[in-house]
């Protein structure tokens, strides 16, 4: 710590004793002496003012300045143009979103997963399926690529009962070889539809012909086995759904609705098409609605309902233990859920992925979004 003594210089004379001897008298030296430590205290809080003045500025930062008179408290106001041109923005971005929704459901060429007829021989129901290159139309306007079984994305869909016998004929007229395979089905393993693990490749130009009793019912699928990440991506897939002997009651619906996810080379859709070319789920008020969600895609899916709660029957073709409740149901590569919705609340919903990239941007939704169309009951005469 430093000393704080004073030490005095011989022969130095300090400035009140000078200022005493050249008053000539004490009182004359207090008097001075006021005054001069008065006007030091005036200077110095001039000196101060400034000096914090200059330090508050540098504060602010030189992009700012105090045009407003706010002392610095406040930012500076806005310009007129400023305010008009982020209202423009603003009206552009509505404009995109609105136009997207007044589009829905809009018309595209093509319809997929639609339902399949079968010939009987025999007493065996018959599906001849025919893959080939198509262009589709997945949004308004947006044709791509697609690999197709009989000319839709997704393919038909098979609908059959449990126990039914069932013939499926492939017709390869891919510039590749593929194969079919009925996922979820239960079959015998030379009916699975894996090639060189249980059948050949089906080479390009040639067909195959899987057959065989189905044998749990359930939501399940049927999709290409061989180079399946382009050959499902690009639509090789399709629904193959087996009704039970026996129905529970909780089955018994009014509307049965499929909708398969997918997310390959023709970008986010349902059902092969993306908004605003999707579907919408239409019901009446007071009736129940089965969805059977079907992920043919590589990533996961939270499907979301506004206004209604889902209640999840079935996972995979299996019955759950108990239903259960949600309105935001995670969909994974593969996996099928079975839910109904009690449509007891009217009006139109909106139903998308909540993995929102797949479906809003800045532009408006997209892609995986449709809607819930609950109609009010009639009104009685």
């Amino acid at each position: 710590m430093a000393n704080d003594t004073k030490t005095s210089t011989p022969g130095a004379t300090s400035a009140p004793d000078a200022l005493l001897r050249a008053s000539g008298s004490r009182r004359a030296f207090l008097r001075n002496t006021a005054f001069t430590a008065l006007a030091a205290g005036v200077v110095g809080a001039c000196a101060k003012s400034e000096a914090e003045t200059k330090r508050d500025a540098s504060k602010q930062g030189p992009g700012i300045k105090d045009s407003d008179h706010s002392g610095g408290s406040t930012a500076p106001n806005p310009s007129t143009a400023t305010v008009a041109g982020t209202r423009a923005a603003a009206d552009a971005m509505d404009a995109m979103h609105e136009k997207g929704i007044k589009a829905f459901p809009a018309k595209t060429e093509g319809k997929g997963n639609q339902l399949f007829q079968p010939r009987l021989e025999k007493g065996v129901k018959v599906y001849e399926l025919t893959a080939r290159e198509i262009q589709w139309e997945a949004e308004p306007g947006k044709r791509v690529k697609a690999w197709a079984y009989n000319g839709q994305v997704p393919g038909p869909q098979i609908r059959v009962r449990e126990g039914d016998r069932v013939r499926v004929i492939l017709k390869n007229e891919l510039p590749e070889s593929t194969a079919i395979h009925f996922h979820g089905l239960e079959l015998p393993n030379d009916q699975d539809g894996v090639p060189f693990i249980t059948q050949p490749p089906v080479k390009p130009g040639e067909s195959y012909t899987y057959e065989f009793t189905v044998p749990n019912s359930g939501s399940h699928m049927y999709h290409s086995h061989h180079n399946s990440a382009k050959q499902v991506g690009m639509g090789l897939l399709g629904a193959f759904i087996v009704e039970p002997k026996r129905a529970r009651a909780i089955e018994k619906v009014d509307v049965d609705y499929v909708m398969i996810l997918n997310d390959g080379f023709h970008g986010y859709t349902l059902n092969g098409k993306g908004f605003p070319a999707t579907e919408p789920i239409v019901a009446r008020q007071g009736q129940k609605v089965r969805i059977r969600f079907m992920n043919e895609g590589m990533m996961i899916h939270p499907m979301h309902l506004h206004g209604m709660h889902m209640t999840v029957i079935d996972k995979d073709g299996w019955p759950q233990p108990a239903p259960w409740k949600c309105d935001t149901l995670n969909i994974a590569p593969g996996e099928r859920w079975d839910v109904v919705v009690n449509c007891n609340n009217p009006g139109t919903w909106a139903f998308h992925c909540h993995i929102l990239p797949h479906a809003e941007s800045e532009h408006g939704m997209f892609g995986m979004v449709t809607a819930m169309v609950v109609q009010g009951s009639k009104p009685t005469a």
